[in-house]
């Protein structure tokens, strides 16, 4: 599904954004333009780790089968209405669509990986907080290219799929599983013609949004060096591809596109994963990509008044 370079550029991303921690620990940083994550390693011995995975894998087979057999002879809803989906929680959204990349070093979420990898490549994602609390709404992902890394590291790549609600929690042992339900938009009053033109004033909003933010960034200068460059055509590139996702996506997963662009704000993008309807969640960027652009509008104004201060700020 991606390409070599694809997968060669977000590792070096990754490399080029990772720090180091106390005692010479390696570790990434926890919030940034890509979102890369990683937890802080536990190492256990590697009998340990294989005797948990073998436990883990008989349990989850034992769930297929009683599921397979209790559907069989149901003729009520379908059995995949409501699911078990092992949770991983990060200080994150995903949205459907979205692109994430994951390192992954804590013990119980290796043991995951080495579950999902034999059986389900998917997995549910949940926002929570510094506070330790998670939501009730997330965002299945699934792996789509994964690579094992020493002291049985893994570095993923998954792809948002569908949203789902948690009902309750099955078990937290050694990571949590739920009981969840799918969640879909509900049809909404308006016509699609209503939505496509909001749709499109999005799209307006978002362009100006990025243009000026790129003016007070400085990035209409010429560049000095190759890294520059590389960041401005990626930039130039990401606008192009607002645009051809706008003309080439229904409004609904253009409405989840923009939320995934939201990043250092949430609590802003799940308030917009949980919405169900695509006209509420397209009228609530509408407003915040507006008051974002009357922000930036005045910051750029201010500029052009005392450019002096403000490169000395810099």
């Amino acid at each position: 599904m991606f390409s070599s370079t694809f997968y060669r550029k977000v590792r070096r991303v990754w490399e080029k954004k990772r720090g180091r921690g106390e005692g010479g620990r390696k570790m990434s940083t926890i919030y940034s333009p890509s979102p890369l994550f990683q937890t802080l390693i536990h190492r256990s011995s590697t009998t340990n780790l294989n005797r948990l995975i073998s436990i883990n894998l008989k349990q989850q087979r034992r769930r297929t089968f009683q599921k397979i057999r209790s559907s069989s002879g149901s003729t009520s809803a379908p059995s995949d209405d409501v699911v078990e989906l092992p949770l991983f929680p990060l200080p994150l959204v995903l949205f459907p669509g979205a692109i994430l990349p994951l390192q992954i070093f804590e013990f119980r979420y290796r043991i995951l990986m080495h579950t999902l990898l034999q059986t389900d490549l998917r997995f549910g994602v949940i926002f929570s907080d510094s506070g330790g609390s998670v939501t009730g709404v997330g965002c299945v992902g699934e792996i789509v290219k994964h690579e094992k890394l020493v002291d049985d590291r893994f570095f993923l790549i998954c792809k948002g799929q569908e949203r789902f609600r948690v009902n309750k929690i099955v078990r937290s042992m050694p990571y949590l599983v739920a009981e969840v339900n799918w969640l879909e938009d509900k049809p909404s009053s308006l016509s699609s013609d209503n939505a496509e033109e909001l749709a499109a004033e999005v799209e307006a909003h978002m362009r100006n949004v990025i243009r000026i933010s790129n003016r007070l960034n400085g990035k209409e200068a010429s560049v000095k060096d190759e890294e520059e460059k590389e960041e401005k055509d990626e930039e130039k590139e990401y606008v192009n591809e607002t645009m051809d996702l706008r003309r080439n996506m229904f409004p609904t997963p253009f409405s989840f596109f923009v939320g995934s662009t939201f990043e250092g704000a949430p609590k802003e993008q799940q308030a917009l994963l949980e919405l169900e309807d695509t006209i509420d969640r397209l009228k609530r960027e509408k407003d915040t990509l507006k008051n974002t652009l009357n922000y930036l509008t005045a910051a750029s104004a201010v500029k052009d008044v005392f450019p002096s201060s403000s490169s000395s700020s810099s």
